[in-house]
């Protein structure tokens, strides 16, 4: 891993922990557990941080950053859980649909072509 990524890891951990702890303080948002909530978005930011922006992070990294904000619509009691689920997995499957593009890169470890036999 790019050591200049790895010194990003603090400073996002901390942009976002102290923002959720100021909308609890204000009182914008005091009911929502921004542990969970901000560990998902975490999760999806660093995704494409570390791993750069290719079908895979774009799949994985969109899901967790949906995920997040679901949770947040979810705990403020404008949707239930069971509008979120389907949400999400209806959500999954338009990423992996858009990941489809031409446009979004493929991941440098997918290869194009089957590996070839050594066998003579």
């Amino acid at each position: 891993m790019n050591p200049a990524k790895l010194t990003l890891l603090l400073p996002i951990l901390l942009i976002t922990v102290g923002t959720g702890w100021l909308l609890t303080a204000l009182e914008i948002a005091p009911n929502i557990d921004w542990i969970w909530t901000l560990g998902l978005l975490i999760v999806g930011v660093m995704t494409f941080v570390l791993g750069g922006f290719d079908k895979a992070t774009f799949v994985v990294g969109g899901f967790f950053i949906i995920a997040s904000s679901m949770s947040v619509l979810r705990q403020t009691g404008r949707i239930t859980l069971n509008i979120e689920v389907p949400v999400l997995v209806i959500a999954s499957g338009v990423l992996m649909i858009f990941a489809r593009s031409s446009k979004i890169p493929t991941p440098g470890w997918v290869q194009d072509s089957p590996p070839q036999s050594n066998v003579e």
